[in-house]
């Protein structure tokens, strides 16, 4: 690594990837580290600058996280953000959120509020700034100029992360990590196995074999999508493996979500391990891993941030296959792999296309998966796309998706009282994913949905609107 580089200590804080990525918005590449990272592994780093993250503990907790204290000897400005601003002082008093109660004489103020004495400090010799709030977020006003005023006129880069630099430096570390050795990489047909697909391919060419697994548990028209795609468009070697009767039979009955996410990813190594075992040479594993993936699959690397859900494309094959892992996009968020997507010349349906989850459908057919059910998801799930796309909000909305409850309601269809399945739709707006608020649909497109999916869908009587922003809802149900 020879880019500078700005260090973010994560001490747990759920905005923790959000400060990375406003930083990667002024044009430098940021790192998240472990908080426990010594300052001699740091040094070895091209840094110009290190930000400690906010946490939702106390410092003055027993098990509170601690940083390596050389790192405040370090020649690099630091930004105490929070819990950051809390560790360096330590002077905290424990309440429902802690600030500092008294500086020393090590510190000058540098804003207030009513509440917060302390809202912004500096200390008096030493390149260190804190702050209580949050720059990172939405909501704080100039909170991007904060960081950009830390980055620049403090830190002193020259902001020269791009996002095709990433691309290029990605290919050439592509080719170097794999030699003359294959790489398989599951491909579903989303944006991220695509623009995982298209980087490799672009570095080993026909060195790179993909498989798509047929689940059962995709969207109408998916396999033969995938395989027009990247078979017949961008001449991959694609094997396809179907497999859905298998991954049905072991969901039959199943109605815990991470109990399906574990069935569905064993099945799928069984799968893979199917195809696999046929391609010789075979080295490397490729996987469209984000960094939200890293953070929401749970602790990784020392990383405290807590369990939200399984994903089986985090773990679980490079150790059952043995398999050396390729994963290019692991540091990016969607929006960044959106953008070397575009670069790659993939096309714009491709590129901007909205993610799918792993475990497919099976994760928003609630309760138990069947056949039957799963049809009348894939014909609602695929009117609520057409009529999105319609009305021209398709790249408005990050994520919509059609859910099928696991209750009937009373309803009546023709002349006769019915008593069937309800659906709801999910839609979403966020730039990374790691937060985000329910897209204000406008209530015609709603009742065009509604209509649709009660007339045309059997066994579908109701619909409703899910409002609900992350957190504390997820994006998925399950």
């Amino acid at each position: 690594m020879s880019r500078e580089v700005v260090a973010i200590l994560d001490f747990g804080s759920q905005y923790g990837q959000l400060i990375a990525r406003r930083v990667r918005e002024q044009n430098v590449l940021s790192r998240i580290c472990r908080a426990e990272i010594s300052a001699e592994e740091l040094s070895k780093m091209p840094l110009k600058g290190v930000i400690l993250s906010g946490g939702p503990a106390s410092v003055y907790d027993e098990n509170a996280i601690r940083c390596d204290e050389k790192i405040f000897e370090l020649d690099v400005p630091i930004l105490g953000i929070c819990y950051g601003m809390q560790l360096a002082c330590m002077t905290a008093w424990a309440s429902h959120g802690d600030q500092i109660e008294d500086l020393g004489d090590n510190f000058t103020r540098l804003a207030t509020t009513a509440t917060c004495p302390f809202a912004a400090v500096r200390h008096n010799k030493k390149k260190f700034f804190g702050v209580q709030f949050h720059p990172e977020v939405s909501h704080t006003p100039k909170g991007s100029q904060i960081l950009e005023n830390f980055l620049y006129d403090i830190c002193g880069c020259a902001g020269d992360w791009k996002m095709s630099d990433f691309a290029g430096e990605t290919i050439e570390a592509v080719r170097r990590q794999v030699g003359k050795d294959t790489v398989i990489c599951g491909l579903s047909g989303g944006v991220d196995s695509s623009v995982v697909a298209s980087l490799i391919h672009k570095a080993i060419g026909d060195q790179l074999v993909c498989i798509f697994v047929d689940n059962g548990l995709l969207r109408r028209n998916e396999r033969d999508h995938v395989v027009s795609t990247f078979r017949n468009h961008f001449h991959m070697d694609l094997r396809v493996v179907d497999w859905s009767e298998q991954f049905l039979a072991k969901l039959a009955g199943v109605i815990d979500p991470q109990e399906k996410r574990k069935i569905i990813g064993a099945e799928f190594i069984e799968a893979f391990k199917s195809q696999a075992s046929k391609i010789p040479n075979a080295k490397f594993l490729a996987q469209g891993t984000l960094y939200p993936d890293v953070i929401e699959s749970g602790s990784k690397n020392g990383n405290p941030a807590a369990n939200i859900k399984l994903h089986h494309n985090v773990g679980g094959l490079p150790e059952q296959l043995g398999f050396d892992l390729v994963e290019p996009l692991r540091d990016l968020f969607k929006d960044e792999v959106r953008v070397v997507g575009e670069y790659l010349g993939l096309p714009e349906e491709m590129v901007w296309r909205h993610p799918f989850p792993g475990p497919g459908l099976a994760v928003r057919v609630i309760g138990e998966v069947t056949k039957e059910r799963l049809e009348v998801l894939r014909a609602a799930d695929e009117i609520v796309i057409d009529e999105i796309k319609s009305a021209g909000l398709y790249r408005k909305i990050s994520q919509a998706l059609a859910v099928l409850l696991p209750i009937s309601t009373v309803g009546v269809m023709g002349d006769e009282r019915s008593y069937e399945n309800v659906v709801a739709i999910r839609a979403v707006e966020t730039v990374d994913f790691m937060t985000a608020d329910f897209s204000r649909i406008p209530h015609e497109v709603l009742g065009i949905i509604s209509n649709r999916i009660i007339n045309e869908v059997r066994g579908v009587n109701r619909v409703v609107y899910d409002v609900s922003s992350k957190p504390p809802a997820t994006i998925e149900w399950e």
